[in-house]
Formats: structure tokens, sequence, C-alpha cells
């Protein structure tokens, strides 16, 4: 028996668009899976997707016609309690039998055809059956019923069905939307499965307006793309007409010259394939004057409202024209354009109206009305929490400062901190919050604002997302932190932490853009003094814990540094091994690590990784050690020996660490191992005489601590 190739088609109404891909690479990898599953479909069939507005398929290659009968053993129960002591069957055990539909004619046949085997301490009695293969009419509907129930749809319809059969009536059916067709075909042979009160067949529908036939025939299941786009004018495969739409676009913006490009938005793109079945580029144009307006809130209204690629020239800047995936190609396309240019202008003159109203007051005089918004219930307003947010920039600004007391960047940082928000309450935000922070900057800069001012009002929101870009300049990075660090340190204060996939105000994020302008950006801020800084700000609050708000702020700022570091391909013994300190300055964490995988690779290091460890567990038991040494409480050649190494290698050691070169401290250090190995084979550390005891102790505490600056060491042993 050979294998052919299947094809299923559903044929729905207009599909939601920006679910359509998903649904049509889920529809087409279940029932794939399905078959294979019942033997239909074997592991080298090949699985191709079809996703249009009006239709889910797809096509497996070599699917059987029936599967292959399988033998197969079942355990039925232990032998004495399926034989009785003549060996004869238990009633048990013929009702397991003839439950499994065995032949039961000749009783005492069925019961010799078991088999015995041992199962753990006792025997038990096997059955061995063939069971026959699934045939494609019923697995294919089987597997049908299972693609569709698992299905990632977004929101379910619920529509009426006539019934089929003899009495009139209705049924109710829910789908992601109504469901008009079924296609079935193995080879040229309809599969006669149901689902959705439809019965499969070999015929379907194409274009609404330009199918050159109606219905469209199918000949078979692999001249579906082919008959679709010839008879039916629509390019079934998502992914084809994917990249004909971006061919067209590339075609069309070249043919205008100029070094035009439309605007790249792979997300834009994905939505527009969705939304037709053959596409068609058409140039269209708007009137120089809306040109005037920030380029980001036309660029936004054409491509949100209106699904439409605007045209940027060679600078990057937005141009009067855009262009339109049309579902249509008729010979003159001038009606399809001008009511597309029609359409878009009220939009344009919406955001140019916004633009205009906005500008008549200044940024400054919106200040107040933050006052009114209320930002969290325990938080206070909006403009109380950036007046936090201003105080936290002062001071970061002041310790950021070159030169010791000028308040320069920190004034500035305030004064921008002050203004941040206050574009929340303009018309053009109201209407696109997505340009919230960017129309802040054209406000500022119409206002006269100073550049840096103007441009920290706009980034102090960055990185908004994994890979987005730091702020620009000083003013905007001291603001973006202040503004993060606001956020963090409030809602761990009042407990309204992130929990599972739950994280509202999106701390997780914030917590890394804090990570991120520190390292990034090198910034010599102590994590204690950021978090200590942004709490104080929040005395008098009822309900906020100082404590919590500090403490808790860190692990959580440690837990999301650990995970980025892992991300960035350093174990998670060196990043353990580094973070068991918390180091204060995150700038310096990566020489840490780098340091500390280059000690990893030392022949010294295992050794001294396990005294370290060794050291850490006898200075667990002791009371609180004095590092402090006693050189004529030094008696033994070994404990003399090592502490002559120290003297000489940790000065060195640490002129090392305090210069920023933690690789060369710790190789500086891998010289102790000698005298440590020493050490431990010939000194006894908790001897019977206090003073020795306490001695040795001492050289152990004064040895871990200079061994510690960089990474906990104990934390390299195996």
């Amino acid at each position: 028996m050979t294998t052919q190739n299947l094809l299923v088609e559903l044929f729905v109404e207009e599909l939601p668009p920006k679910a359509l891909k998903k649904l049509g690479d889920a529809f087409a990898g279940v029932l794939a899976e399905q078959l294979r599953a019942l033997g239909l479909a074997t592991a080298e069939s090949v699985v191709t997707a079809y996703a249009s507005p009006r239709r889910l398929a797809a096509h497996i290659s070599h699917v059987w016609r029936k599967a292959d009968d399988k033998a197969v053993q079942q355990k039925l129960m232990p032998v004495s309690v399926g034989l009785n002591a003549a060996g004869e069957a238990t009633p048990a055990l013929m009702k397991k039998l003839q439950a499994l539909g065995a032949d039961l004619s000749d009783p005492l046949a069925a019961v010799a055809a078991l088999k015995r085997a041992p199962d753990g301490k006792a025997e038990a009695l096997f059955y061995d059956s063939l069971v026959t293969g699934a045939t494609l009419d019923t697995g294919l509907q089987k597997a049908l019923e299972e693609a569709i129930a698992k299905l990632p749809i977004p929101k379910a319809m619920t529509y009426q069905l006539e019934t089929d059969c003899e009495l009139p009536g209705w049924t109710s059916v829910n789908f992601v939307r109504p469901a008009h067709g079924l296609v079935a075909l193995h080879g040229s042979t309809v599969v006669p499965v149901k689902v959705l009160g439809l019965k499969a067949g070999n015929t379907t529908h194409g274009h609404r307006f330009e199918a050159a036939v109606d219905p469209v025939v199918l000949r078979d299941a692999d001249s579906y793309a082919v008959t679709m786009e010839i008879d039916g004018a629509v390019i079934a495969s998502f992914a084809q007409r994917k990249a004909e739409i971006a061919r067209q676009l590339a075609d069309v913006a070249a043919e205008l010259g100029g070094g035009v490009q439309p605007i790249e938005d792979d997300a834009l793109l994905d939505e527009v394939t969705a939304l037709v079945e053959r596409p068609n580029v058409l140039v269209c144009a708007f009137e120089q004057e809306f040109l005037d307006v920030p380029q980001e809130c036309l660029i936004l209204t054409m491509k949100a409202n209106q699904k439409y690629f605007p045209l940027l020239d060679a600078d990057g800047k937005l141009t009067n024209r855009f262009l339109v995936v049309s579902n249509i190609s008729p010979e003159d396309a001038s009606a399809v354009i001008g009511g597309n240019e029609r359409v878009v202008r009220p939009r344009l003159s919406d955001a140019k109206f916004f633009f205009d109203q906005d500008r008549k007051k200044t940024l400054a005089s919106r200040v107040a009305g933050l006052d009114k918004v209320v930002y969290h219930n325990k938080l206070g307003t909006l403009g109380e929490r950036m007046r936090r947010v201003g105080d936290i920039a002062y001071q970061i600004g002041m310790k950021l400062a070159v030169v010791e007391g000028d308040s320069t960047l920190a004034i500035h940082a305030q004064q921008a901190a002050q203004l941040a928000k206050a574009d929340l309450v303009t018309d053009m935000v109201g209407e696109f919050p997505e340009l919230q922070g960017t129309m802040g900057r054209y406000y500022a800069l119409n206002d006269g604002i100073r550049q840096d001012i103007a441009d920290a009002v706009e980034d102090h929101y960055k990185p908004r997302f994994a890979g987005d870009e730091l702020p620009r300049g000083e003013v905007g990075l001291v603001v973006a932190l202040a503004d993060k660090l606001e956020t963090l340190v409030g809602m761990f204060g009042i407990g309204n932490l992130p929990t599972g996939d739950k994280d509202p105000f999106a701390l997780r994020r914030h917590a890394l853009g804090v990570i991120r302008m520190l390292v990034e950006k090198d910034l010599a801020l102590s994590l204690d003094t950021l978090t200590q800084c942004a709490a104080s700000e929040f005395k008098g609050i009822t309900g906020f814990e100082y404590g919590r708000a500090v403490v808790e702020l860190k692990d959580f700022i440690y837990d999301r540094l650990a995970g980025s570091l892992r991300e960035q391909g350093f174990s998670a013994q060196e990043v353990d091994a580094v973070l068991a300190l918390r180091p204060q300055c995150l700038s310096d964490v990566a020489k840490r690590l780098t340091a500390v995988r280059t000690f990893a690779a030392l022949p010294e290091a295992p050794a001294l990784a396990a005294a370290n460890k060794r050291i850490g567990n006898i200075l667990k038991k002791a009371q609180e050690v004095d590092p402090h040494v006693s050189e004529l409480l030094l008696k033994e050649p070994a404990e003399i020996a090592l502490y002559a190494a120290m003297k000489d290698i940790v000065p060195q050691a640490n002129a090392q660490f305090d210069a920023g070169d933690y690789a060369a401290s710790l190789q500086t250090l891998a010289a102790l191992r000698a005298p440590v190995d020493a050490f431990f084979d010939g000194v006894m550390v908790n001897a019977e005489e206090i003073d020795l005891r306490l001695n040795r102790q001492g050289l152990l505490k004064s040895l871990h601590d200079a061994m510690n600056r960089v990474a906990d060491l104990s934390r390299l042993a195996a």
C-alpha cells in the first residue's frame, strides 16, 4: 500500500488578522501531530500550512489510507489473582478477558494463550492482541476535531446552523468565525469527514471579486496552491503572500526614485498579509502641509489606524507619499487611490489639530494638571510621584557631578523630571498614548527649553524593552534612573510585588533597565545608595515599609542581574560566586566575572576553592573571629610559612584589587596554594590552648577576607 498526500481546508468568514498566522500554524501542526500519533502519517511527512483571511488549510505528505495493525501486550493481573490452585481461570480473569474482547469460545485455550512473566516480586499474566490500525476516515475525523479544539482562538463566536436531519431546527456552533466549507482530499479522493456542521468535499471559494470561477474545484491535494492562485485569485500561503507584499513594496518604492523606502515594521507587514488574499501595492499621497506635524504622529496614525506603509526619504524623514496594500487589482486604480487618500486626510487633520492646540500652552503650565491624575491610591498623584522623581534625580546628579559640588547636572535633571510626564495631559498623547515622551520633547523644544532637558523628557522612558537603546545624554540617564527607582522602591515599599507571570507595573523591566544603565554607562553608583536615596522620598506615606523597599528590592535586582548574566554566557557557578558578595557597584560585575573565569582556569584554583570552603565552614562554627594575628603565637612551621607568604602576597593582591585589576589580584593570590595546603596538612586549627586556637582562627579569617574580595571562591568548589 502506497501513501498519498492529504489536503484539508476550512473555509470561513474573515479571520482576526492579528491571530491569523498562529491559527494557520496551529491548525496544520495539530492535524499532522494527530495523524502521526494514529500511524497515518510518517515522521518524514512534510507539513505545509496555509492561511488567508478566509481559510485555514494544511497539506501533509505521505499519508496512509490505513495505519498498520499493531501487536500490543497488556498486563492483566498477578497469576495468584488470575488463576486458582488448580490453574483454572478465576472469574476476575474471565471478566477482564471479556472486556478486552478476547475469544472465549474455548476458555481453556484462551487461558493457555496468556503469557507469564516476572513483574517485580510476583509473576503476572499478559495478554497479546493485535490492534487494528485506524483508517483515514476515522483518523482524520478525530484529528480534525482535535485540531479545531486546540486552535488558539482569541475570542470564539457562537452562531446557528440548520440541523442536518428530518426534523427542522437549529444547532449552536462555537468557532472563531462562521465556517462555510470543508475540503478533505487524499490524493484525488474525498475523505468523508464532518466538522462544524459541514461535510467534506472538493470545492471551495476564491477571491470575493476576482476569482476566475466559483466555486473552485480542486482536482487533488497537490494542486491546491496552484489552483487557488489561478482559478481562485488567492495566494493561499501566508509566507508567500508576505514575501509578495514585501517585494511589491520594495519595487514600487524603487520606481518612485529619490531613495525613498517604506517604513520597516514586521508586525504591520504580518497584519496586512492577514488582511488581503491577492495583494496589490498602490502609491498614495497627502498634502505637504501635514509634514509640519511631527512625523511620529503621522506615521503612527497611518500605521495603526489605516495599515498604510509611510515612505521615508534617504535621510529617514517622512515624505507626503505612502503605500497601500489593496486586495483588488482594477485596471484603473484611481478610485482605490483616491478613496485611501480621502480616508487618511481626516486622520492627519486630527493630528495637526491636536499638535496646534497643544502648543498654545507651555509644557510647564501643564505640570499642575498632574496633581489631578491618580498614580496609585497608596502613593498619591502623578504630580507627587514626579516631585519624588525630581528629588531623586537631583541627588543622583550631585553624585555624578564631574567636579565635586557642581550642581549643574542635578538641577537640569530635576527640571527634566518635573516636565517628564506633562505631555500625558495633552490632546495628542490622549489620542495616541504611544507618543508619550516623544511629544513631550517636541513641546519642550517649542517652548525654548534646553536640548538636553528636552531629550531627557523623551528618553526617561528608555530602555522600554529588551535591546532598546539607552538615554542619549547624562540628563536623560539620570532622570531615567530616578524614574525607574521611584517606581521600584514605591511598589516594593507597599508590597505590590510581581508574582508568577503577573507584573502589571513592569517591575522586572524597570529593574533590568536600572541594571543596564549602571553597567553599560559604567556608573560608579552604589546600589545601597541608590535604593536608600529613593526610599527616603517616601517618608510619611502610610503603609510604606522602608526595610522591605530596600532589602527585598536589592534581592530582586540581584536576581534579575543573575538571570541577565547567565543569558550572556556566564556559568551559574561564576555568577553565584560574584553575586554572593552582593557587589555594590554593578558596573564592575562583568570585570569580576572575567577575573573569576580566568582564575578558575588556573591549576591552583580547585585546591584554593576547596580550602576556601573549608575555611568558611571553620569560621561559621567559631564565634566572632578577630582577623588579628600575633606572630608570637605562631608555633608550627606551616602556620609561620603561611603567615610569611600572606605578608608578602596579600598586600600585592589588595593593591591590584584597589586598582580595579581583579584578574591580576586573583592570580597573585593563587601563589598561596602551597602554604595553604601545608597549613591544613600540618596544623590543628582548633587547638586546646585558647590563645593558639583564636590566633589560628584569626589567621584564617584574614586569609578568607583577602581571598574573597573579588568573589566568594568557595562557590567554585566542586
